[in-house]
């Protein structure tokens, strides 16, 4: 890691000075610096159409005292533009004495992926040619595509941690991700599908053929299915949930229910539960932010504290909530390495890493044989989420009616309406195939974005809300 790039001119010990200084007297906080290259292009029509390459880099200073906040950031890493940071700092403890500082993270030399950078590795003429390779083969793959778009994207993120107490934390993070999607049409109807993957690793897997000719088969066949759908019927229904990325419709009714800073104010559902069954008995919530390689996964924090497995909900039972410092300091228990910011632009807050659900012990076909009527979902667009209440409406990407125990025609149009918390009281089946994303996740609260993991089993929910058309 080249740390006198994070730092500039002004250097590491001037850094740790300027900070102490700033954070003196306050309970938490620290200087958050951070140097990051990112790449993206964009193949669509049969050309290049975007092709960015950015390097920026700053700092964040955050002074925390009782449950008070205060956050300066700057472009410029400088003593100059420190000591105005530290200025702002200041405000929290105006009229306050000083108050006995929160332990600082305990260390770790967990490595979950290379320092090495994924946007260096490939010449940027390669990664045009794959563009290319991907968009001629999904064309040659069926006559009634019309359209391909392909996306690359790459980022080598440095950041470091400087603390009043004397403690430092860096970590390097590359994160790859390569996205195709298509368009077919038959007698004037077009239908899409899309298909991604990525992680936090070198981007030579995304150039292996038989990685990315499973993503153009992957969105291909999502396209030809959508072409063949029928409207989708209406009403309440038994809904089978299939494995992976329909997790991410726990996420968001979910799992930022679960997330301290919710629970700490009373405005999650889950606010004073701990304990309490929240869900159906088998059900095993789990954020995980240490699989290696995994999207969502980082060694540290951007707090410093090691991230961890985290049982959420136990077998139906409320356990506990994902933690930064702050809310677990105010919530007297340990944080749990979910501090996590977009940038250095941002302030922590609790987030998600790499949350799912646990497999159970069912035979996923088997769960969709017991459903006499109902919809089949497997993959799932765009959705709206009240957090506080955990009312959602996810649209279906992919979806198909099941009568009498299989699945029959696709459909279009479903769309799945509920309540996260009701939902986790209504899981009737568990199946055994937990999977994980491909790694395309992006998690949004409070105006901040960063990549997150979803997962869990083929799931039977009895009584969904399905708006269709039919």
């Amino acid at each position: 890691m080249h740390r006198t790039r994070l730092f500039g001119d002004l250097g590491i010990d001037d850094a740790q000075r300027l900070t102490a200084e700033a954070l003196a007297g306050l309970e938490d906080g620290e200087l958050f610096v951070q140097h990051v290259v990112s790449e993206s292009l964009a193949f669509d029509d049969g050309r290049l159409k975007v092709a960015t390459f950015d390097v920026g880099s700053g700092f964040g200073l955050r002074g925390v005292l009782g449950e008070t906040t205060a956050f300066a950031h700057a472009n410029e890493v400088s003593e100059r533009a420190l000591r105005r940071a530290a200025d702002t700092i200041a405000v929290v403890r105006r009229g306050r004495g000083g108050v006995m500082p929160a332990p600082p993270p305990e260390r770790s030399n967990r490595r979950l992926y290379t320092d090495a950078d994924p946007v260096a590795a490939i010449p940027f003429a390669g990664k045009v040619a794959l563009l290319e390779r991907i968009d001629a083969a999904a064309r040659d793959a069926d006559p009634r595509v019309v359209q391909v778009s392909v996306s690359l994207a790459a980022s080598h993120s440095q950041i470091g941690i400087v603390r009043a107490d004397g403690e430092r934390f860096f970590d390097v993070r590359p994160l790859v991700r390569l996205n195709v999607s298509i368009v077919a049409e038959r007698n004037g109807r077009r239908e899409a599908g899309s298909w991604g993957f990525g992680g936090r690793w070198l981007p030579g897997r995304l150039f292996e053929d038989s990685e990315w000719r499973r993503a153009v088969a992957l969105a291909l066949a999502q396209a030809q299915t959508n072409l063949e759908s029928v409207p989708a019927p209406a009403g309440e229904m038994p809904v089978v949930l299939g494995p992976g990325w329909p997790g991410i419709l726990f996420h968001e009714a979910v799992g930022h229910g679960l997330e301290g800073d919710f629970n700490r104010k009373g405005l999650s559902a889950f606010s004073g539960r701990v304990g309490e069954r929240v869900a159906a008995p088998g059900v095993t919530v789990i954020d995980d932010g240490t699989m290696e390689g995994r999207r969502g996964s980082l060694s540290i924090d951007d707090e410093g504290t090691p991230t961890s497995a985290t049982v959420l909900i136990e077998d139906g039972i409320l356990r506990g909530y994902m933690q930064d410092r702050m809310n677990a300091r105010l919530m007297g228990v340990a944080p749990t390495g979910n501090g996590r910011r977009e940038s250095f632009a941002h302030p922590p807050m609790p987030r998600m890493t790499n949350t799912y659900l646990a497999a159970g012990q069912e035979d996923p076909e088997e769960i969709v044989r017991r459903v006499r009527s109902g919809i089949y979902a497997r993959s799932f667009g765009g959705g709206q989420v009240d957090i506080t209440s955990g009312k959602f409406t996810f649209s279906c990407t992919e979806a198909w009616r099941i009568e009498n125990g299989r699945l029959t025609a696709p459909l279009k149009g479903a769309t799945l309406i509920g309540n996260g918390p009701e939902v986790m009281q209504r899981i009737r089946a568990i199946g055994h195939d937990l999977a994980l994303d491909e790694g395309i996740g992006t998690c949004g609260k409070g105006g901040q974005s960063v990549p997150a993991g979803v997962g869990q089993p083929t799931l039977l929910v009895e009584g969904l809300t399905v708006g269709g058309t039919a």
